[in-house]
């Protein structure tokens, strides 16, 4: 029976889902797709040696920088990982690929490159609120499950848009959404003062090990395209310049309103799912929460 861990960035469902793996005897199966990138395990927090713990991880570092994940196609990779695994234990933070995981979207359309420029341009131009505003015009029901804020599923909004003429709601749209037959799940939830202190920790905390040098490294390697097109994370504000405490402050900025629209989704699309508050709660409580005690 899988396990699903899952909660915003920061928030320490890596560390449970390795405790859950190692109680078991599984494995820990990645479900972000930036994760999955080669080449970005600093910004992108991708568990290292030690954080492993010596539970056996899948799905991290292993698509090359060219890839362009989609929810539905990632989704179809990570059930693959998933198959192959005894225990396995999903870690994700993405309601959006989450569902893509669970098979319970359509066949989402390839955006050509020079549509998904182009609104890039617009947002660069006019803002997201603005991008945000048309998007409301064409389908009210994105619109309204979006903030005004949220640039990149804005934007990927309205490049399905013009790639389709549809509304990018009823492309989204498959199955009825909630928890599949046979999943057990829990979501990593603390208290909003201290998720936006873990956040503000763990950005400081991959600064000490290297990321704005993996950044340098990656331009250097002529990569700055890939990150261009894949918009992980804070690596814009990195590629920016600037002076670094004003970069680090933007980054963890960016980081905390993330985190927070996670939190938001699954509050509001899996109200069901029982919650864990690592900074609160026992790891026995997790377990017991997962039935696993």
């Amino acid at each position: 029976m899988p396990i699903a861990i899952l909660g915003p960035t920061a928030s320490g469902k890596s560390a449970l889902a390795v405790a859950v793996a190692r109680r078991l005897g599984g494995t820990v199966v990645n479900g972000d797709p930036y994760q999955a990138i080669q080449g970005l395990p600093i910004g992108t927090g991708q568990p290292d040696a030690s954080e492993q713990g010596g539970v056996p991880h899948l799905g991290y570092g292993v698509l090359p920088l060219s890839a362009r994940p989609n929810p539905v196609a990632f989704g179809a990779q990570v059930r693959e990982w998933l198959s192959t695994c005894h225990e396995p234990v999903l870690v994700t933070g993405s309601g959006l690929y989450l569902r893509g995981i669970w098979d319970q979207l359509c066949d989402l359309p390839e955006v050509a490159p020079a549509l998904v420029d182009r609104v890039r341009r617009w947002g660069t131009c006019l803002g997201t609120p603005i991008l945000h505003r048309f998007l409301a015009v064409v389908d009210p029901d994105r619109g309204s499950a979006l903030h005004p804020n949220d640039s990149a599923r804005v934007q990927r909004a309205l490049g399905l848009h013009l790639a389709t003429g549809r509304a990018p709601s009823r492309l989204l749209n498959g199955q009825e959404a909630g928890i599949p037959e046979g999943w057990r799940v829990l979501v990593v939830s603390p208290s909003r003062e201290r998720r936006r202190d873990r956040v503000a920790a763990r950005v400081v905390a991959q600064m000490r090990a290297g990321w704005q040098e993996e950044v340098a490294r990656l331009v250097a390697a002529d990569h700055a395209a890939d990150l261009f097109a894949l918009r992980p994370l804070g690596y814009a504000a990195w590629m920016a310049g600037g002076d670094s405490r004003a970069v680090q402050a933007a980054v963890v900025q960016e980081t905390q309103a993330y985190a927070k629209r996670q939190a938001t989704w699954f509050r509001n699309q899996l109200s069901q799912v029982p919650v864990w508050d690592p900074d609160a709660e026992t790891l026995e409580t997790a377990l017991e929460r997962l039935g696993i005690l």
